[in-house]
């Protein structure tokens, strides 16, 4: 049976995130930097990374993995270097308070880097070259947390989903041009849903706890997911995992713990890279090469789920059973 929907303005939207965030223990800050990444997803056309994983966040408040008065500690070892220690928070605040300086160490050396430890996990990362990109700056994210992947010759997993993404600014009637993908054949939260709907895998996707291919959601979230590209994508995962976790002193994937449960953050890192063009016309170049390879037939990320128009949606339609379930956060009426 098809769940019912219901249509909301985007300041409807806002209102219920926000007082979800903060039912939840959030303080301010916390709270509007995650209503924002929330709205940004759904707005841009990751709508599986809004309102449905605002809810991995609720729970980890609740359960104490996100600490809800954390505040950022941010310094600068280096010129070119922003670092910052999320003190157990979520990955987002540290970014968003770091980034005016971020895009004017960039614009006066020409590349300037965010490194971050010690957060929930970073969600959409899409999100952080998305409002680079919209500042007129270059950009590329990579991102670890708990193990969730198994690649040749691992009995266990030992990288998380391990994304990366890259961010370009594009003239003011364009949208961003975005490309976020994990090193998974796909995000956990894909296996996540289809285990909720009762729904079948791929096989490719992952292995159950016996190492063995399988299409049970179920079964795939009690053993682990696979890279794409057999050794390709597990060689890309540890590519993320030395530039996330390693520059940024976070857990090794192998060594963090569940985002999901007990009490303790998962330490995820985080490193941005941010690059000013030195281009006058680089944005437009760049929409007209876009513009070429769509009329090979190429299909280009961000720009398809988008549109070619850089101004979001007015209003976002949601699950009923959804909107209920942020609302008991709201209320206080949600239960573990």
């Amino acid at each position: 049976m098809t769940d019912a929907t219901v249509r909301l303005t985007v300041e409807q939207a806002r209102e219920l995130a926000l007082g979800a965030c903060l039912g939840a223990g959030a303080n301010p800050a916390m709270a509007r930097s995650l209503v924002d990444a929330t709205l940004s997803a759904v707005q841009f056309g990751r709508p599986e990374m809004g309102f449905p994983h605002l809810l991995d966040y609720l729970a980890a408040l609740d359960g104490g993995r996100i600490k809800a008065d954390a505040e950022p500690r941010i310094t600068s070892p280096l010129p070119g270097v922003i670092e910052s220690d999320a003190a157990g928070g979520i990955a987002q605040l540290g970014f968003d308070q770091a980034f005016p300086d971020l895009c004017s160490r960039a614009q006066t050396l020409g590349i300037a880097m965010f490194v971050q430890r010690n957060s929930f996990t970073a969600g959409e990362l899409g999100y952080y070259v998305r409002k680079l990109a919209l500042a007129g700056v270059v950009s590329l994210a990579v991102a670890n947390g708990p193990a969730l992947m198994a690649v040749s010759g691992a009995k266990r997993p030992v990288y998380c989903t391990n994304p990366m993404a890259f961010g370009c600014p594009m003239p003011a009637a364009n949208a961003p041009l975005v490309i976020d993908q994990a090193s998974s054949v796909t995000a956990f939260l894909n296996v996540r849903k289809a285990a909720a709907e009762h729904a079948c895998i791929p096989p490719e996707w992952a292995i159950d706890a016996s190492g063995q291919p399988t299409t049970d959601a179920q079964a795939a979230i009690m053993g682990a997911l696979l890279p794409f590209g057999g050794y390709k994508g597990a060689n890309i995962a540890l590519l993320v995992e030395v530039m996330s976790a390693g520059l940024s002193k976070a857990s090794w994937s192998i060594d963090a713990p569940s985002f999901a449960s007990g009490h303790q953050t998962p330490d995820a890192g985080l490193t941005v890279i941010a690059i000013a063009p030195i281009d006058a016309d680089f944005r437009e170049r760049l929409r007209q090469h876009v513009g070429r390879l769509q009329a090979h037939g190429v299909s280009i990320p961000s720009q398809r789920r988008a549109g070619s128009s850089s101004v979001a949606s007015s209003s976002i339609e949601l699950a009923e059973s959804l909107v209920r379930r942020v609302e008991a956060y709201k209320k206080g009426e949600h239960t573990a």
